[in-house]
């Protein structure tokens, strides 16, 4: 398969520049000579469905995990020699949150802050700035277990910035979190990114797709798109997607799949995504027969 060629240059210099990017487990190719580049400042989205490579990527580029094949810089760093570094100025948030839930929030921002260096007086200020923008003044003393999946979201994304760091890595930072939780979390990264901050994050929703200046799509380890959401819909989308919340997504993938009625069927975190021409009308199609075999459908959307 060629690789995508990237004609839509978001800034320069390059806050990431990745170089035939591969990774192989036990002969297995996770990701398969990826390249690409992310400008400073840039919201870039990294997409594909579940075990395409999104995350064995972010590893290779934070210096967490060595490239098989191929070479990477990150901030002008290499990820192959310079991650001790590069790690002062990158933060991360994973999949799950990466929060100790038996603390409280002023705790897990006393650990993180001074994790990451940050001390005394300046740690008091940044306290108080991420509180103050994450809207969690007044929670310092509540367990963080016990905060909603919205308030810990915003949590992590703040023990992430404790630092100032000029990259951050958000690896489905929104899975599992309400719409409104999710709305406000982006709003937070269009300022982050408004302050010079890149932000690479990888997402299964469609509507934060639509929110990045550009994005990657990777199937199977490989890079099969690259650009803004715009060129990508015109030049690469041959129908419009379906997203579907379900009670037992993999049987339903597996029976959307054995219908042979579309030209795509994915599951992208709990969500399955459906590509078909006709959308409007497989609406209805797609309900009856999932709820015939007794799969409850909780939303179904174009």
């Amino acid at each position: 398969m060629t690789q995508p060629v990237d004609n839509n240059s978001f800034s320069d210099p390059s806050a990431i520049i990745a170089t035939d990017l591969t990774k192989r487990f036990d002969g297995f190719t996770a990701v398969d000579n990826v390249s690409f580049h992310v400008g400073r400042g840039e919201i870039f989205g990294f997409l594909g469905p579940n075990g395409a490579g999104k995350t064995t990527t972010i590893r290779m580029l934070m210096g967490l995990l060595a490239p098989t094949h191929g070479s990477a810089t990150v901030l002008g760093y290499d990820i192959a020699g310079e991650t001790r570094q590069l790690k002062e100025r990158i933060g991360y948030v994973s999949q799950r949150f990466s929060l100790y839930n038996d603390l409280t929030v002023n705790e897990n921002l006393n650990f993180f802050g001074r994790a990451y260096g940050v001390t005394g007086r300046k740690l008091k200020r940044r306290k108080h700035e991420i509180l103050e923008m994450a809207g969690l003044i007044g929670r310092e003393s509540e367990l963080t277990k016990n905060l909603s999946g919205g308030w810990r979201q915003r949590l992590a994304l703040g023990c992430a910035i404790m630092h100032h760091p000029d990259l951050l890595f958000l690896d489905e930072p929104t899975a599992g979190v309400d719409p409104i939780s999710r709305r406000e979390f982006w709003e937070w990264l269009y300022v982050l990114a408004h302050q010079g901050r890149t932000v690479f994050v990888t997402t299964h929703y469609m509507d934060e797709a639509e929110h990045c200046h550009r994005l990657g799509f990777v199937q199977r380890g490989r890079l099969v798109a690259l650009g803004t959401p715009e060129r990508i819909k015109a030049d690469k989308m041959s129908g419009k997607v379906i997203e579907i919340d379900s009670d037992k997504p993999i049987q339903a993938l597996e029976l959307l799949k054995r219908s042979r009625m579309f030209n795509d069927v994915s599951l992208y975190g709990a969500q399955i995504h459906v590509v078909t021409k006709d959308a409007e009308r497989q609406l209805l199609s797609i309900y009856h027969l999932l709820t015939s075999a007794g799969i409850s459908v909780s939303n179904i959307a174009i």
